[in-house]
């Protein structure tokens, strides 16, 4: 029986890769990757002869089979993805869960990743993290997603791909407020960049993505007990100014003030609309 590999590979830089990767890439039979254009070219590079084979998220399914066969037959198999760890928000889950059914051996050959390089280089903190992958295009699953995030007090990791960017960033905003996050793209590249603000700066809102990129962001505060934040002591009503003055609009102060109270947006609608009631004059 072989031995399935789930080899980490270099996210840019080429001579990113561990001398260990090198070896199991030249001594397995076959190499499962996402695009051989892609992998050939590191092939090429360490002078790996291993023949190669497509696995991508459209043929996992049919083609997990297909691998395991292979190993059932004796055949050792690298996975890799285009760069970085496979399975991390790339295909091999259903490969490594395949090859387990079927008592076959997986070894780990750990190297880089994308999200882990973000973060240790964005300034945020790092004892505690959250990675979340991709936000659903679904509206549904993504609106429960962002909801479950807003409330993470570590700091989160996302990938963003540039067709959604600008999606992401305002529906970020929306939900979490006005954190700081960090834009970590071209890692380990000629044109590596790290763009460092909060959510409603111009130079995050209004950036022109290229490329798919890593958001590193702020945790959520909600750690801070409520009745410590000196806005609560105000009226509903000159919270909601206090962030109208910020030039926020009304929708984005209701979220606000409703992140300052620990409130739902829905309850402060509701303790607005009492206290215009209450400061009705009888007739």
């Amino acid at each position: 029986m072989g031995t399935l590999y789930l080899v980490a590979t270099p996210i840019g830089n080429l001579e990113d890769i561990t001398l260990r990767a090198i070896n199991v890439l030249k001594a397995v039979e076959v190499i499962a990757c996402e695009d051989t254009r892609r992998t050939i070219k590191l092939c090429n590079h360490y002078d790996v002869k291993a023949k190669l084979t497509s696995y991508h998220e459209h043929n996992e399914h049919t083609k997990s089979d297909n691998l395991v066969k292979m190993l059932l037959a004796g055949k050792d198999i690298a996975l890799v993805s285009d760069a970085g760890t496979p399975a991390i928000s790339d295909p091999g889950t259903i490969l490594v869960k395949k090859a387990i059914e079927n008592n076959i051996k997986i070894s780990p050959v750990p190297g880089p990743s994308a999200f882990v390089a973000a973060l240790i280089a964005s300034g945020l903190p790092t004892s505690k993290f959250m990675f979340y992958g991709f936000l659903s295009k679904k509206n549904k699953e993504r609106e429960q997603e962002l909801e479950e995030i807003s409330h993470f007090r570590e700091t989160i990791i996302l990938y963003i791909s540039p067709h959604s960017y600008k999606d992401d960033i305002i529906d970020l905003f929306n939900k979490l407020g006005n954190r700081r996050v960090v834009i970590a793209r071209e890692l380990t590249k000629i044109y590596e960049e790290f763009i460092r603000g909060n959510l409603n700066d111009s130079m995050i809102k209004d950036y022109q993505p290229k490329g798919e990129m890593c958001l590193v962001i702020e945790g959520s505060h909600e750690s801070i007990k409520y009745e410590t934040n000196p806005l609560c002591d105000l009226r509903i009503s000159e919270h909601l100014s206090f962030y109208a003055d910020q030039d926020f609009n009304r929708n984005e102060a209701m979220k606000m003030v409703a992140k300052d109270r620990g409130l739902s947006k829905n309850e402060v609608y509701k303790l607005v609309l009492k206290e215009k009631k209450g400061c009705k004059q009888p007739s």
